[in-house]
């Protein structure tokens, strides 16, 4: 029943009656069990008070109903046609709330409370400067849990200001005393990139004196080194001006970031990726997790030039705008500094990446001086927490469980404190395993402070509540000769094989994580040895037990019993696996 309950939770935690739905920015689509979005026309509405705007004009949005029905729950931006992503800022009055999407703050509204709404206004302003162009107001409607409509959208508003809907970017001297304007191409994703100029990879030595400078190995030199990852940042006396430079090895993008943390989520990136016709192209975009990030105009970026050699990606430009990190554009200049390079589709989109460096402390960019190194891809608590939870399923645990099932009548009846020795050791061994598990969790968490996703944390949790289950049922189990005492005995063994099934699949799911980006992936292939290794030990003491039923033996080692033999050997074999997968934990 508690399992029951548990698993019934785990469909309904993205539900958000609340409003607080930032995490659907860019689908805007509710997550909610297998319920999809209804194909029929929706029976609500957008309605805006004027047809055209400029810089700066305010536009009132109605959201209604159109035949009586009511809606809980509703989300609402704005967005340039042809686009994806939000644009402008709202203001709200009451029934509504505003939420930042893609590191723009107030860029859509959302409910407040799942009660009943016939209508709902905002009112929404336009930029002042940018990329401007025609805009449409797009909805979310949610009439039910398993009722909603996505994609309802207004009429188009159009764009009359007296800016442009698009820039030429330019190119600053060149170095041969003219200044170019180098021929432009427009792409898919809304942005521009410049045709390939001629482009010198700067040398090591201006790192630490006008740049701040990254690498991967550290100190390398992208001019003699091409397995060299590398970028640095150059600031200006001009105010929010930058130098980037990128070079890396990639079969389809480098990308470099900024973030306030050293996870991936509300990161300012510059990509420098091939398009679908093969040629370098470079984007400004917003990283919201470990989906797509979102593409953003370059707006303020200049002096592009980029060159593709030998499957080495180098990039260099000139931008002016701001970087922005979480809900927020800042002036502050200190920030963790990204690397990551991976392949690209046929389209031109960036896949999810094969390489990633983080730096190990925050870099002031106005500080060239300072060394920026790389740091760990795993931190030291998240190591400690597979090192103990890899001892406590591999070795402590299955020994226990091996001694509970196959050695009960080696050494009978001697002990101390009236207790077998075979069941102290079991006893001693899944305390020791059950410990482990705890602090293994609790680190674990610690260092997460949220739910992560995916399979591993499920497992890991109900490994967990497995272990702390086990020895309260083995405490209030019935004397050995009570004739319900093969209640215990079903019931403790069959937790025990669950414990057992989910550990072995949180451990492949966790060594999967260690190695995601690895392609050999040689610490999976051990820990399917060890499960290989231990059940042919489980099958070989099962067979000595079924021999000992018949007065027989397996094997004869003189005085030494066959499943202590048999229990050395496993123990033996046991542990050239367990260093092996410490060890490639510890180098991860």
């Amino acid at each position: 029943m508690f399992l029951y309950v548990l698993f019934c939770c785990v469909g309904v935690v993205h539900c958000y009656g609340n409003g607080l739905v930032s995490v659907v920015c860019d689908s805007m689509t509710p997550i909610h069990r297998s319920y999809s979005a209804q194909s029929t026309t929706a029976p609500f509405s957008i309605t805006t008070d004027k047809t055209t705007f400029k810089e700066g004009d305010q536009i009132t949005v109605l959201l209604s109903s159109q035949s009586g029905d009511q809606f809980e729950g509703f989300m609402l931006q704005a967005r340039r046609v042809g686009s994806s992503t939000p644009i402008g800022t709202f203001t709200v009055t009451s029934n509504a709330q505003l939420l930042s999407c893609n590191g723009v703050a107030n860029s859509a509204v959302s409910h407040t409370s799942n009660s009943k709404k016939s209508s709902v206004d905002a009112k929404w302003t336009a930029p002042t400067s940018g990329q401007l162009g025609d805009i449409k107001f797009g909805a979310t409607f949610l009439k039910s849990f398993s009722t909603f409509w996505v994609g309802v959208k207004s009429s188009t508003v159009a764009y009359n200001g007296t800016g442009t809907s698009s820039a030429t970017p330019t190119v600053a001297n060149n170095g041969t005393g003219t200044s170019a304007t180098p021929t432009v191409a427009y792409n898919v994703t809304g942005n521009y990139s410049a045709t390939p100029n001629t482009l010198t990879v700067s040398s090591n030595p201006n790192c630490g004196k006008t740049k701040v400078c990254f690498s991967q190995p550290s100190n390398c030199d992208p001019a003699a080194n091409t397995g060299c990852y590398f970028m640095a940042v150059q600031t200006t006396s001009i105010q929010s001006e930058m130098r980037i430079e990128m070079f890396g090895q990639a079969s389809g993008y480098l990308a470099i970031g900024f973030s306030d943390d050293q996870e991936m989520g509300n990161d300012d990136i510059y990509i420098c990726g091939k398009d679908s016709s093969g040629n370098l192209q470079v984007q400004h975009a917003f990283s919201t997790g470990k989906t797509a990030p979102t593409i953003l105009s370059l707006v303020n970026v200049t002096d592009i030039k980029t060159v593709l050699m030998n499957g080495n990606i180098n990039c260099s430009f000139t931008s002016r705008n701001a970087i922005s990190t979480g809900s927020r554009a800042t002036s502050a200049s200190e920030y963790y500094l990204m690397i990551a390079a991976g392949p690209s589709a046929s389209q031109g989109n960036i896949q999810i990446h094969t390489s990633r460096y983080v730096s190990s402390t925050k870099a002031n960019l106005q500080v060239p001086s300072q060394v920026i190194t790389d740091a760990e891809e795993f931190p030291a608590i998240v190591k400690a927490h597979g090192c103990l939870m890899l001892i406590s399923w591999m070795t402590t645990g299955s020994i226990g469980m091996l001694i509970a099932r196959y050695l009960k009548g080696v050494a009978k009846d001697h002990g101390c404190c009236g207790k077998d020795f075979w069941f102290m050791a079991h006893v001693f061994l899944m305390v020791l395993s059950v410990i482990a598990t705890a602090i293994a969790f609790i680190l674990v968490f610690a260092y997460e402070k949220d739910w992560s996703g995916g399979a591993h944390p499920v497992l890991g949790c109900l490994v967990m509540i497995l272990s702390l289950i086990q020895p309260i049922v083995a405490a209030f189990r019935c004397e050995p000769q009570h004739e319900q005492r093969f209640v215990f005995s079903w019931a403790h063994s069959f937790i025990a094989l669950a414990i057992k099934g989910l550990a072995v699949a949180a451990i492949f799911t966790g060594l999967a994580l260690f190695e995601e980006y690895v392609e050999d992936g040689w610490m999976l292939k051990v820990m399917g040895g060890f499960v290989t290794w231990e059940a042919l030990m489980y099958i070989l003491q099962d067979l000595n037990l079924r021999a000992k039923k018949k007065d027989s033996e397996i094997c004869n080692f003189g005085s030494t019993k066959p499943e202590t033999v048999l229990l050395i050997l496993f123990i033996l074999g046991n542990l050239p696996f367990l260093i092996a997968l410490l060890v490639g934990i510890g180098r991860t």
